[in-house]
């Protein structure tokens, strides 16, 4: 099975979901399309497992990136590792962003993605919540969705680039991030 989902990765990355087939990901595999049926009924059932483990995989990693901060932690360092941590989860996981972000997602899986989508906002806002404290809770809202967007739009970047070049989107992503919330911070009560 872990064989099937490996191929079915790479299918999945290199084609798109749409395009992809089960003839294809069994080539890919090494075995029979007999096989491949044998532990999935069709594609859709294979987009499904794999984006059910790397939602959880994906779960765990927020919860360690998003856990809220000490509001003396530099906002530098907040941002820096809290990117740093998302990037290396896409990075080794590319299919992620392909079945999560590509216009042809499979319904269970999107149905999945909103929910993390939504948990991962609210985690955004909490993080936020303890570096801007006392921002009405809209303000916070509105900075997490745009956090998340520009990470979002940052990370195709990032992922359509390798070695020294990929790092250099890496840090403009971070320098974006910070641009966008250090003026936020400054702005607090006894800051700036």
């Amino acid at each position: 099975m872990a064989q099937l989902l490996e191929a079915a990765a790479s299918v999945f990355c290199a084609t798109g979901y749409t395009a992809a087939s089960t003839n294809a990901i069994a080539r890919e595999a090494g075995v029979s399309p007999g096989t491949l049926y044998q532990f999935f009924p069709n594609k859709e059932a294979i987009a499904i497992e794999l984006g059910g483990r790397l939602m959880h995989e994906m779960r765990e990693t927020y919860g360690e990136a998003l856990a809220p901060v000490d509001p003396a932690t530099p906002l530098e360092e907040a941002v820096g590792a809290t990117v740093d941590r998302f990037i290396a989860f896409n990075c080794e996981h590319p299919v992620f962003f392909a079945l999560m972000h590509g216009p042809d997602i499979p319904g269970r899986v999107a149905e999945q993605h909103d929910a993390l989508h939504t948990a991962l906002l609210s985690r955004i806002e909490d993080l936020l919540a303890s570096l801007l404290p006392d921002t009405p809770t809209a303000a916070l809202t509105r900075t997490a969705h745009m956090c998340l967007g520009i990470y979002k739009s940052g990370l195709e970047l990032v992922l359509g680039h390798e070695g020294a070049e990929r790092d250099a989107y890496v840090e403009e992503l971070k320098d974006v991030l910070i641009r966008y919330l250090r003026p936020l911070m400054d702005d607090r009560p006894g800051q700036g």
